[in-house]
């Protein structure tokens, strides 16, 4: 139980310890950090919708591939 307790103690002040620093290193104010993140997030979505395109299309060319008839 004690062992248990001196574990949680350690990670809730290591978490109150760790925001301290973020918010004190942070590069930027907290509204540009959120327009930032939200800029960053839609640039990843916008990539990864692009990259599931292209692997659909290269996986259709493939499936024409097998299914064309063999001479």
């Amino acid at each position: 139980m004690r062992r248990t307790f001196s574990f949680l103690y350690g990670a809730f002040i290591g978490s109150v310890i760790g925001a301290a620093l973020g918010l004190l290193m942070a590069p930027a104010a907290g509204e540009d950090m959120r327009k930032q993140m939200k800029d960053r997030a839609k640039q990843m979505q916008l990539e990864g919708k692009n990259a599931a395109a292209a692997r659909r299309a290269e996986m259709e060319k493939q499936l024409e591939t097998l299914r064309a008839p063999r001479q």
